[in-house]
């Protein structure tokens, strides 16, 4: 919430959202008003196709848990009223509330269906290598599928190795180009204690353990990872609905060249650029040196105007 958001006339503070999502449906916009102080409730809500509105919320009664919704039917009435709750977000909840009985209710399911498996295939990352540098105990943590945060690396490159050789001799060979030193395989190994620890084969009979990597090696690895694996391997939500030939994934990186050196951020970038030219993996990362970020093949920049960050 921005820090110079002003409190009403009841002690609430707040923020506004949205996201603009293409795709069979059209351009479908989905913005959000979420309340954060006293209490976390989404207060409003609109989800509309150029100037029609398909669905809206409004909190009516701040008393109430609910807030009233009003979607599109354009049948014998154009619009139909019914509460909701205020700690879930509508467009999820319109495929139990819409019969899809109209062209305009089944307008309405196209839009929501769209957006929400556009939220649902995202993976925020941000590696953190205070956590990435201590064992993990084996299928207690992410049970193979790695956290945003990378915590259980050595536990998914365990996984990985084994399940699928051609992305693994990618990883390693980007670890070659980001890390300091030869790389012969990056490997994890289970422990007499059951915990699990990665490793670099250094080619010579020499190992080094991923926690006497840098900071930026070890951010570098983790997000090397990520862009080459998948839903299947990432603790995201699969979208079921949707044939795997199809799905795609959006890996959100904020502050994505933190700690990373040039050849570092180089090297990601034209990794990116192989593996979202296949179609099914996009990174939207936020970073501090536009100049480095602009070099990828394929790469946009939006300059955010805040602080010289883009």
């Amino acid at each position: 919430m921005p820090e110079r958001a002003r409190a009403d006339g009841q002690r609430r503070r707040g923020f506004r959202i949205g996201c603009t999502v293409e795709g069979p449906a059209g351009a479908i916009r989905l913005d959000l008003a979420v309340q954060a102080e006293p209490e976390l409730r989404v207060v409003g809500e609109r989800l509309t196709r150029g100037g029609l509105v398909l669905l809206e919320t409004a909190l009516r009664d701040p008393g109430r848990r609910m807030v009233q919704a009003a979607w599109h039917t354009a049948g014998t009435a154009p619009v139909t009223r019914a509460p909701m709750p205020d700690d879930r977000l509508g467009t999820a909840l319109v495929p139990l509330r819409v019969a899809g009985k109209t062209d305009g209710q089944r307008l309405v399911l196209a839009a929501a269906e769209q957006v929400v498996v556009a939220l649902r295939s995202a993976f925020a990352c941000d590696p953190r290598p205070s956590r990435m540098r201590a064992p993990v105990p084996a299928g207690l943590i992410g049970a193979g599928r790695l956290q945003g945060s990378c915590d259980n690396l050595a536990e998914v490159l365990w996984r990985t190795r084994a399940e699928c050789a051609g992305r693994h001799a990618l990883l390693v060979s980007a670890v070659r180009d980001g890390c300091a030193g030869p790389a012969a395989d990056v490997f994890a190994e289970e422990a007499e204690d059951g915990s699990v620890q990665a490793f670099i084969d250094r080619g010579d009979g020499a190992r080094t353990p991923l926690a006497r990597l840098g900071d930026g090696e070890l951010r570098y690895l983790a997000l090397a990872l990520v862009l080459l694996t998948g839903p299947g391997v990432l603790a995201v939500d699969p979208v079921a609905e949707v044939p795997e030939a199809y799905q795609t994934l959006t890996v959100l990186a904020d502050d994505l060249d933190r700690r990373l050196d040039a050849r570092q951020v180089r090297a990601l970038g034209e990794l990116a650029a192989r593996t979202c030219a296949r179609g099914h993996i996009r990174l939207v990362g936020a970073v501090r040196d536009a100049t480095r970020a602009a070099t990828a093949a394929d790469a946009s920049v939006v300059d955010l105007g805040r602080d010289g960050t883009t």
